[in-house]
């Protein structure tokens, strides 16, 4: 019996192993599949995908409770994907919105564009192109265009951050700032300079004024409540990236939290926002509850600074 628990218990290891490689290598598509197969969000529809530009990339999806009326003011989550700014679609992470549509929000997935088209501030300026398409539609989808709640992994975060923090860009799209209520930072990078990788230097490395690149510059009072979550073991980006803004949020007075889990790496947190992975609740009960009330701190059990 000891035997047969023990064969058991490494074949699950290794399974999940051989996904976090996959998801790794381009395991949204793969994620997505997995969590279609097991989740039980039945009742959770996904809309035809939205164009909101000429390019490809510049696309969302949005998916939410079926048959929700046009007057429910759900609360709107937007997720960004990562990918090193030049790997990802938006219609690969359908799981985002069966993770958070059961719970009474409104969530879009946004695409960008990436690569040599994606250059910044490239995906900043779709970033708020896609949020002026939000605000004018999404009342009529049963979400609340005063209400909501940015959030990205990785390259995603990035996006995310900064379209929060440096109110050009949305004032470009004629985004009020104040509708966005709230970031939910998933091992984002946000003090990268100087340019050391190879995805770093394509995205960022012919901007002539690389300070104007980073969120940790752009920290003010009137910046909406951050939600940030790091694994430890990140050796992608490194956990003093959420650190670095943390400070520099908090010095300005804006509302900020930093959750570190000791055993997750670099993909563990988007794992945790899929099924089966996201039973074990902690991490999803928190940003659930941040996006409801980004005001409000977080109870969770791991580390919070």
């Amino acid at each position: 019996m000891i035997w047969t628990l023990a064969i058991f218990a490494a074949l699950a290891l290794a399974g999940y192993a051989a996904l976090q490689i996959a998801i790794a290598r381009n395991g949204p598509a793969v994620l997505d599949t997995v969590d279609r197969i097991t989740s039980r969000a039945a009742n959770i529809e996904r809309m035809e995908t939205v164009r909101f530009g000429e390019h490809p990339a510049q696309k969302l999806v949005v998916l939410r409770q079926q048959g929700l009326a046009p007057d429910a003011m759900q609360p709107v989550v937007v997720f960004q994907h990562g990918g090193s700014w030049k790997n990802g679609d938006p219609e690969d992470y359908s799981f985002i919105g069966r993770s958070f549509a059961p719970h009474g929000f409104v969530a879009v997935v946004t695409g960008y564009r990436l690569g040599e088209d994606g250059k910044f501030p490239a995906m900043l300026e779709d970033g708020a192109a896609a949020l002026a398409w939000i605000r004018t539609n999404i009342a009529a989808l049963g979400g609340n265009p005063d209400h909501i709640v940015l959030m990205g992994h990785s390259a995603g975060a990035y996006n995310v951050g900064m379209l929060a923090l440096d109110q050009r860009w949305l004032e470009r799209e004629n985004v009020p700032f104040g509708s966005v209520r709230g970031v939910v930072g998933l091992a984002g990078p946000y003090d990268f300079y100087p340019f050391d990788s190879e995805s770093t230097q394509a995205t960022f490395g012919e901007f002539d004024d690389p300070d104007a690149t980073q969120p940790v510059n752009f920290s003010h009072a009137d910046a909406p409540p951050f939600l940030l979550v790091h694994g430890e073991q990140d050796t992608t980006v490194r956990a003093r990236n959420s650190h670095a803004l943390l400070a520099h949020l908090k010095s300005t007075g804006v509302s900020a939290q930093l959750l570190t889990f000791s055993e997750m790496d670099h993909t563990a947190p988007l794992l945790r926002l899929a099924s089966p992975w996201r039973r074990d609740g902690e991490m999803h009960e928190a940003i659930r509850q941040f996006i409801a009330n980004p005001q409000t701190s977080v109870p969770v059990q791991g580390k919070m600074r």
